[in-house]
């Protein structure tokens, strides 16, 4: 289940010496990702384009697939054949105002769309990179796409780059975790759901069969289904989200056609098929699949999840666990080519809503754990 955010204690530093510190380029990088308005095309490109050069400025060469006219940026540092891990992150957010790509410091606080999904975590990630780019004994490969927040089922930037063979032994996804560490991810399940009625006057509705409330009786009793209602060791139970509805042409007249989309995130352990088949088994409703899937799940007594614990509890809040996240993310590409992965980003609130943040405190105390846990992975594996 989603844990509170941890107190802070004096392993985290304090916005004050990360102001007077030279990782204050950490924070000038993230606001400088927060700015693009990255739910379109072109500033995701351009955003991209900025990544790139930065890293090239420091010597670090950077590559570009596409997906769907999108990015894929691809850099590494470290010598071949040494252990490698693979830090990925999107650049790409779900729509905002356009006031939310200005991003404004109140405290400890950044604020700004992506702030805490997951720019943030891509500035630390890249600032790691460029601060092993001289050290022989680990591989670090940078994996960047533009298409997480998308609705494409087939073909996403992640699993053209797990495709592309840019894969380790271990991936971390930079999704939002408050510095725990992401062990497993519920499953996606989006569908179309298109139901019937009868048309009639507006104002005679009892002449007629209302779809859209029909609709919304339909999304309720999928809330009622057996699968809504169970739990496993890291989650408390299914989610399901009304997402969009479509319905009526004229307000004088019963709609007789409704339209509505379903979000379902499903536990590890439970079938997407026969959920799929419940929902069609309901009378008076047409069902489409729009996305499927899978959840994450990894090995928390990997050498890599536990030295990634130990790292973050050195420099975060003194107490990572291992926790399930309700959001899906690309972790599951990795684990589609037996690459363990697993989500670790840094501490916030927010995401998808009207005040996002990171804290800029904890975005120092990731980039130390990442750089702590990559630096110590040869003597952790030769344990």
């Amino acid at each position: 289940m989603r844990e509170s955010i941890p107190e802070r204690d004096d392993r985290i530093p304090s916005l004050a010496s990360l102001m007077n510190s030279p990782t204050s380029e950490l924070l000038t990088l993230a606001k400088r990702l927060i700015a693009y308005e990255t739910c379109e095309q072109r500033s995701i490109v351009e955003c991209a384009g900025f990544v790139e050069a930065w890293l090239e400025a420091r010597d670090i060469e950077a590559t570009r697939d596409e997906v769907r006219g999108l990015p894929v940026v691809k850099a590494e540092v470290g010598p071949e054949g040494a252990p490698t891990v693979v830090l990925e992150g999107h650049i790409d957010v779900v729509p905002a105002h356009a006031e939310q790509f200005e991003p404004r410091l109140e405290g400890d606080r950044l604020y700004g769309r992506g702030a805490y999904d997951m720019k943030g975590a891509i500035a630390a990630m890249m600032v790691v990179v460029a601060a092993l780019r001289e050290q022989d004994r680990v591989r670090v490969r940078l994996g960047i796409v533009g298409d997480e927040e998308s609705e494409e089922g087939e073909d996403r930037g992640c699993d053209r780059l797990v495709d592309s063979g840019f894969v380790g032994d271990f991936a971390i996804t930079g999704e939002p975790t408050d510095l725990h560490i992401g062990v497993e991810a519920k499953g996606v399940l989006a569908l179309r759901l298109e139901v019937a009625g009868t048309a009639a006057h507006g104002a005679t509705p009892w002449l007629g069969d209302n779809a859209v409330l029909g609709a919304i009786d339909v999304f309720r009793s999928i809330e009622s289904l057996p699968f809504a209602r169970q739990s496993s060791e890291l989650f408390d139970r299914p989610s399901i989200n009304l997402g969009r509805i479509w319905g009526g042409d004229a307000l004088n007249k019963v709609p007789d056609r409704c339209v509505i989309d379903v979000d379902i995130r499903y536990l590890p352990g439970q079938d997407p098929a026969a959920l799929l088949d419940e929902i069609r088994a309901m009378p008076g409703v047409s069902v489409a699949p729009l996305m499927v899937r899978p959840p994450a799940t990894v090995d928390r007594d990997s050498p890599f999840v536990l030295g990634l614990r130990e790292a973050a509890a050195t420099h975060g809040n003194g107490e990572t666990m291992s926790v399930g996240r309700d959001g899906a993310s690309d972790a599951v590409s990795f684990l589609r080519a037996g690459v363990p992965a697993v989500e670790f980003g840094p501490v916030g609130a927010g995401h998808h809503g009207p005040a996002e943040w990171v804290s800029v405190a904890s975005l120092e105390g990731y980039r130390q754990a990442l750089e702590s846990f990559l630096r110590a992975i040869p003597e952790r594996l030769d344990e």
